[in-house]
């Protein structure tokens, strides 16, 4: 079965607050108003590109805070979306919003329309973090929305951030702790990039805030990658999508872009089970199976997981794919 989210930006909607960090119309890169028209015309399009067996399909309210908006507009774009899952071309209707703009009123109006996923934008569990941050409620709201939208047969989605104003790495691996303990479905992790008039360049700019480099946040996300599969939680997401709008030569002033993230993070993780794997072993060289499918992941960019095996331990090693090893596994065929 095969996933596909048909995406509808309301840039801003529902938002009381203006969070340091964000500015919706750069980070979607759509000013665009919307109404049912262009939510119709929005998923016509994508149907028409998209398999019609073998395939889950939402639509997907992202880009502001949709239980924000007022309640007469989300009945008319859920009913608009809803059309489409009644008669059976698309499965069901994801949304993302704060964590205190959940009650039951809300959650009930959501279940009649079809609504089949909620995501909440958590960012920080960290009171003091999502102060500095102006997001406007406390990690409290979160762990209570959370309880609630189980109440519900929604899947339940948690977004965190890293490098937000007052966070530092020990926080955000407690926040992914206490993401853990309400046990979402699914997470999504975006290191902060310092995107134009925000205030959150401002403060940039008079040296009031140091974002993450590339190095740290991939470090830092490694770490969370790594607890979320401990705790079977998928991570279906880490970093923003990169856009014309999201890239160096677009909207993003400084912070951890990197147009390959999640795959940075993903080789560093291989690096680490490769050097645990061979730092006991007496020998020059060595061949490493791994699964065929994250051949790529394994070598790393340039070949890099292979030199810094060579520099770390004195190993000339090969990394071969298979099919027979398990992903994320390393095993050693040869050495000698």
């Amino acid at each position: 079965m095969k996933y596909y989210n048909i995406p509808i930006f309301v840039p801003h909607r529902g938002c009381p607050f203006d969070c340091v960090f964000c500015n919706q119309k750069h980070i979607t890169g759509t000013d665009s108003e919307v109404d049912e028209e262009y939510i119709r015309s929005t998923i016509e399009e994508y149907l028409k590109t998209l398999p019609k067996d073998g395939r889950m399909i939402e639509a997907a309210f992202f880009g502001g805070s949709f239980t924000g908006i007022d309640p007469d507009i989300q009945r008319r774009f859920l009913s608009t979306a809803h059309e489409y899952v009644k008669d059976g071309r698309i499965d069901g209707i994801r949304l993302s919003t704060r964590p205190d703009y959940i009650d039951k009123a809300v959650l009930d109006r959501l279940a009649e329309f079809g609504v089949t996923t909620v995501e909440l934008g958590v960012q920080s569990m960290n009171n003091e973090v999502l102060k500095k941050s102006n997001r406007g409620h406390t990690a409290d709201d979160v762990i209570k929305a959370s309880e609630l939208i189980r109440e519900y047969p929604f899947k339940l989605g948690l977004q965190m951030m890293t490098g937000l104003p007052g966070d530092t790495p020990e926080r955000s691996l407690e926040t992914a702790d206490k993401i853990i303990e309400l046990k979402p479905d699914f997470v999504r992790i975006y290191p902060t990039l310092v995107v134009k008039d925000t205030c959150l360049e401002e403060m940039y700019k008079r040296g009031e805030y140091l974002p993450q480099t590339v190095n740290e946040a991939a470090e830092l996300c490694k770490e969370l990658l790594l607890k979320f599969n401990r705790a079977e939680i998928t991570v279906i997401r880490i970093a923003l999508q990169t856009t014309d709008e999201i890239s160096p030569g677009g909207s993003v002033v400084a912070g951890p872009f990197d147009s390959r993230f999640r795959e940075r993070v993903e080789v560093l993780i291989y690096y680490d089970r490769l050097y645990d794997l061979l730092k006991n072993i007496k020998a020059k060289k060595a061949v490493v199976l791994v699964n065929s499918r994250e051949l790529s992941k394994a070598v790393g960019s340039g070949r890099e997981n292979i030199n810094k095996i060579r520099e770390a331990l004195g190993i000339e090693i090969k990394i071969k794919g298979s099919d027979a090893v398990e992903k994320g596994e390393c095993l050693i065929s040869e050495a000698g």
